[in-house]
């Protein structure tokens, strides 16, 4: 008998089971369901903030860009200054002016200029511009009609202009006298030649 009890279904305790099986169920289903919003949050969050690192990033990025072809631009300039200077071109920013856009970097960093379809090396480059440009130089002679005096040389000895005879009506030749000494007066002074 006691073997027709142990194989005999028991009905009432599949029915618990399944009934505890299933409340189980429900109750994981219903922890789920009340952490999936904080987990939601979170991902948002965390999404958020991923996002707003990689702006920052790019940005950054962005930024070192710029500052990286300031410096660039920065040290062509400089370079091309310094050569005009060195090659003693007077009107400096007029010859930068003229060869700035034509000098560039090669491939493998140096400053180049393109002349003619090819690449020629800066110092090259401009030395042949300063020599097809010689008005960028400082005159050779700086005598001849109408120069003035040198620093040195000794003024032609003169009565001293007196200011109370100028006035209207007087001889032309003293008031041209006058001028020039107001203008050598003046001369001078720029000079910082003071007599």
């Amino acid at each position: 008998m006691n073997d027709k009890i142990d194989k005999a279904p028991d009905t009432g305790g599949d029915s618990m089971r399944a009934t505890i099986r299933e409340v189980i169920g429900e109750y994981v289903e219903l922890q789920r369901s009340k952490a999936e919003p904080a987990y939601k949050a979170e991902l948002a969050d965390e999404r958020r903030r991923r996002e707003q690192l990689e702006l920052r990033l790019n940005n950054l990025a962005e930024e070192n860009r710029r500052a990286r072809e300031r410096a660039d631009e920065a040290e062509r300039t400089s370079a091309i200054r310094g050569e005009l200077q060195r090659l003693g071109v007077q009107k400096l920013d007029l010859a930068f002016r003229a060869v700035k856009d034509d000098v560039a970097r090669s491939e493998d960093g140096r400053l180049v200029a393109r002349d003619g379809g090819t690449e020629v090396g800066l110092r090259e480059y401009l030395s042949r511009f300063v020599q097809e440009n010689p008005e960028l130089l400082p005159a050779r002679n700086t005598g001849g009609s109408g120069a003035a005096l040198h620093r040195n040389a000794p003024a032609p000895a003169r009565a001293p202009v007196d200011l109370d005879r100028i006035k209207p009506g007087m001889d032309p030749a003293e008031l041209d006298r006058v001028r020039q000494e107001i203008a050598e007066v003046a001369m001078n002074a720029l000079r910082g030649n003071r007599e």
